[in-house]
């Protein structure tokens, strides 16, 4: 089964799997801000940093795409643009000494978008609510995300598919016009409704789950469960959980599949599991909530379980439906090297100790083990 490139056999952390994070789902921008515009085509440059047009100051980092990613990022986007006080202990650093315990071992008495912001050679606010820059992430899916960074309406591409397949392009096109930022990961999970799980059906194998995305396995009964007509739900085309789900479930981003409906959002997707007693679905781990229920899968012989205790889970980077979380950068004459110092800074944040367990781990993801989070920073341009 195909899988996203530069898999890691690294341990990854077993985030306890709760099933009461249904607010992380929640539809809004909370990381949006006031505290600047939209990014303008006739900006100008200075010291590496794109400035708005007419402003003395950068402009606001944009991003867009990924329903998964969204958590995520505009999780980030909302401790950025607060840019907490290191005394404000609930978000960043603490109360008693001022400091926070990085992946780099963070020591700063610095506000939180002052401190990675400066790392890049902004000059710090000092103020609550006034970071360097502002940033601003919309919601759609992984599909538009990385159309919008490609045609440059967005400055970071949030995508949980592989842009390779989101934008039908080679590894050669991709490698030449864009970064990919993995950020953390998702073990994409399997629901059914509560009313099947209860009634005996907690485990699939993998061409059984092939077989109802195929049209194949139409009632419950053949599978173990009540004799119910099965509801299949799936993503709309062009998001980055339906292409995931289809590359490694069944083996093409392009294989058809016989669905009853496709919906935009893992939001969407989560309310019709729970609105319904005979349906599955696929969406990020994330999304997980009352009325559902994540089954174990058997592939080829092994089971993984959404217990993070178990053996095998679909927590572990072996797990065939796991997959990465990237936030894209655009190569172009202005930035050869694919992220500018603004973008740089914000994906900083969440490539630290801080950053996986406050953005990623803390919304019910996975966070990358040490080594990928090496290689990651290597992807940012230099710090000042």
């Amino acid at each position: 089964m195909s899988q996203d490139s530069g898999r890691q056999a690294d341990s990854v952390s077993r985030r306890k799997y709760l099933l009461t994070s249904a607010a992380v789902g929640a539809v809004g921008l909370a990381g949006c801000s006031g505290n600047g515009g939209d990014d303008d085509d006739g900006g100008s440059e200075e010291s590496g940093n794109t400035m708005s047009s007419g402003s003395s100051g950068p402009s606001t980092v944009t991003a867009e795409g990924s329903s998964t990613v969204y958590p995520i990022s505009n999780k980030g986007s909302s401790y950025w643009n607060s840019n907490s006080p290191a005394s404000d202990g609930e978000y960043w650093g603490s109360n008693d000494e001022s400091s926070v315990a990085g992946w780099d071992q963070i020591e700063t008495d610095m506000n939180i978008a002052d401190y990675f912001a400066s790392l890049y050679g902004f000059e710090p606010s000092g103020e609550r609510s006034n970071p360097p820059f502002a940033t601003r992430v919309a919601l759609s899916h992984s599909g538009t995300g990385c159309e919008a960074v490609r045609d440059g309406l967005v400055d970071i591409g949030n995508s949980s598919g592989p842009i390779t397949a989101e934008l039908d392009i080679s590894e050669d096109e991709r490698d030449e016009n864009y970064v990919d930022h993995v950020v953390g990961r998702d073990g994409q999970p399997v629901f059914v409704s509560q009313a099947i799980y209860d009634a005996g059906v907690e485990q699939l194998t993998g061409d059984q789950i092939r077989g109802i995305y195929q049209g194949d396995i139409t009632n419950w009964s053949e599978v173990g469960g009540p004799d119910q007509e099965i509801y299949v739900v799936g993503r709309a085309e062009g998001s980055g959980t339906d292409t995931s789900f289809r590359l490694n479930m069944l083996g093409d981003a392009d294989a058809p599949m016989d669905v009853d409906t496709r919906l935009g959002q893992n939001q969407q997707v989560q309310q019709v599991l729970q609105d319904n007693d005979n349906a599955i679905g696929y969406m990020a781990l994330a999304f997980s909530g009352s009325g559902i229920q994540a089954i174990a899968i058997d592939f080829e012989g092994t089971v993984y379980r959404p217990d993070p205790d178990a053996e095998n889970t679909i927590f572990d980077s072996e797990y065939p439906l796991n997959r990465d979380l990237h936030m894209y950068t655009r190569i172009d004459e202005e930035t050869p090297e694919g992220t500018d110092k603004r973008e740089a800074a914000f994906l900083n944040m969440f490539l630290t100790e801080f950053g996986q367990k406050t953005f990623v781990e803390d919304v019910n993801y996975i966070t990358l083990p040490t080594s990928d989070i090496e290689a990651e920073r290597e992807k940012l341009p230099d710090q000042a």
